[in-house]
């Protein structure tokens, strides 16, 4: 039996991609989710000020996501996400088990 942990997964979209383009591109990243691991939650926090200009942006869609995967999703996650075109910033967090 696979070991499966809890993650968190943060993204921040760029806002030149649009509304339409955010909600393509979660679409996408949650589909990535459900086939090899279970989604607990989806919180889309919208349209926010960064904290600092990333790429000359001063905004960003915010996506929060709880699942639960084996380990090998974050890695290809976050691979995906370095070479998608309107992915600013992401952080994948693997929670503690509660046990």
């Amino acid at each position: 039996m696979v070991k499966t942990a809890k993650y968190e997964v943060i993204t921040i979209y760029s806002v030149s991609v649009g509304e339409e383009g955010v909600t393509a591109l979660n679409d996408r990243f949650q589909g990535m989710m459900k086939d090899s691991g279970t989604i607990e939650s989806v919180e889309d926090w919208g349209k926010r000020r960064l904290a600092y200009p990333i790429n000359d942006e001063l905004e960003g869609y915010y996506t929060l996501v709880r699942m639960t995967c084996g380990p090998e999703l974050p890695a290809e996650l976050d691979r995906v996400f370095k070479i998608t075109d309107g992915v600013l910033r992401t952080m994948i967090i693997r929670l503690e088990d509660e046990a």
